[in-house]
């Protein structure tokens, strides 16, 4: 098993990086320079919902800011947000060997054929990180939800399954990813509800009204779906087509039936919230806007999830940022009637 590089070190690319490197795989962190300034201060601290806790010092790992420090690896994961894909294709294109696998474990759903449209010797291949990850600070990133990563198989990556599994993060493998793409797109069609509820995750779904405004935005995903003829996976103990009727439970009945959907750490949140809080450029484009693409595509509309992306693309432009449940109910609702 050679070199296993990570492009995008940020808290999905540190996290499973991390992760692989405290297993015993040889591992490159490729990202800023604010971040590895923060590694090289405090090194890793990794933990998740299940109680792990592991500590990587400086000197145990490896970072690098230029893309050029994966040129030996066999495996690239890449982790860069949505809207830096096709920078990071062009600059993986001039580095890597030709007999290079590389993963995307990007949200979204276009995100591999991106990177395939440049690097085209190497075997690229789409995944999914199913679970959340908390940057703390001072090198500390902890998974707040559960999941193993999900990937397109090929049979190369079998030389690399045996580190994923020791490292807590085995490989579930497909031979279409597409279902479940769009099944982890639905469940994160919530990320901009909770960007703009301010609040945990888990204190957000505890509240019917934020809750409700998830469900609209999911029927009208599957509503659009099913006009395509794509049946999302079932990634979740109830299939995706049950979870809006759930979430429009009362919270005393939703907290008996889907006890499941509140076992979240107290402190995870979406990774929209950070990238507002931190004033980047979310994924927006990437997940509702798919649901809107999707729309125009088949010439309908999708009003609920078009007024999420309005909504957000006004945070990143220092607009409103904090919407209470009963007001942003109402507005995706009038969205939805008009």
């Amino acid at each position: 098993m050679g070199r296993i590089a990570v492009m995008g070190a940020g808290s999905i690319g540190c996290y499973v990086g991390g992760r692989l490197a405290a297993a015993g795989a040889d591992v490159v962190l490729i990202g800023r320079e604010r971040l590895g300034r923060e590694i090289a201060t405090h090194g890793l601290r990794l933990s998740d919902y299940r109680g792990a806790n592991i500590v990587l010092r400086p000197d145990q790992l490896t970072y690098a800011t230029v893309a050029s420090a994966a040129r030996e690896a066999e495996l690239v994961l890449v982790t860069v947000k949505s809207a830096g894909t096709a920078a990071a294709a062009q600059e993986l294109a001039r580095t890597l060997r030709s007999d290079t696998i590389v993963v995307s474990l990007q949200n979204g759903l276009t995100n591999a054929s991106t990177l395939s449209r440049q690097l085209t010797t190497q075997t690229v291949l789409a995944g999914m990180v199913p679970f959340n990850v908390v940057q703390r600070g001072e090198g500390a990133f902890h998974q707040g939800t559960e999941g193993d990563l999900e990937v397109e198989w090929h049979g190369r990556l079998a030389a690399h399954a045996a580190v994923f599994e020791r490292a807590g993060l085995p490989l579930r493998p497909h031979d279409d990813l597409r279902p479940v793409q769009w099944a982890k797109l639905l469940l994160n069609l919530n990320n901009p509800i909770n960007a703009l509820s301010d609040l945990p995750l888990k204190q957000q779904l505890s509240q019917r009204a934020y809750r409700r405004c998830v469900a609209l935005a999911q029927r009208e995903g599957l509503d659009l779906l099913a006009a395509s003829g794509i049946v999302p996976a079932k990634l979740t103990r109830l299939p995706a087509r049950w979870i809006p009727r759930v979430l429009d439970l009362p919270d005393t009945v939703f907290r008996l039936v889907a006890a499941g959907m509140l076992a979240i750490d107290p402190l995870a949140r979406s990774s929209m919230w950070e990238d507002l809080q931190a004033r980047r450029a979310t994924e927006i484009d990437w997940i509702n806007g798919e649901i809107v693409h999707l729309a125009e595509r088949l010439g309908r509309a999708a009003p609920v999830n078009a007024t999420l992306v309005a909504l957000v693309q006004a945070a990143e432009r220092g607009g409103r940022r904090q919407w209470g449940g009963a007001e942003l109910l109402a507005r995706l609702k009038h969205a939805a009637e008009t």
